[in-house]
């Protein structure tokens, strides 16, 4: 899944999914969302991105050369999609 609107509704989805199994409520979605303030705690974003391996089938951070940490839900997208296995479809 390397199409960037795919790649963000799954991104978005997960979270929307995160939030509503821990009763918080679910911010509006755009891409300047500060993801330290979109209601996940650490664990929360822990959590997020073993699902999103178990979907996408792939975890960027632990491709990349240097750990780079996204402060938005833009850049959270940009590093999935940046990191998309070529094969992925």
């Amino acid at each position: 899944m390397t199409d960037p609107a795919s790649l963000r509704q799954t991104v978005i989805s997960e979270i929307t999914d995160l939030l509503q199994e821990e009763d918080k409520p679910v911010p509006t979605f755009t891409d300047d969302l500060v993801l330290l303030e979109s209601g996940l705690d650490s664990l929360g974003f822990a959590v997020l991105v073993t699902r999103l391996e178990e979907t996408l089938g792939y975890d960027p951070f632990t491709e990349m050369d240097e750990p780079v940490y996204p402060s938005t839900l833009g850049d959270f997208v940009t590093i999935y999609a940046k990191h998309a296995p070529q094969h992925a479809q």
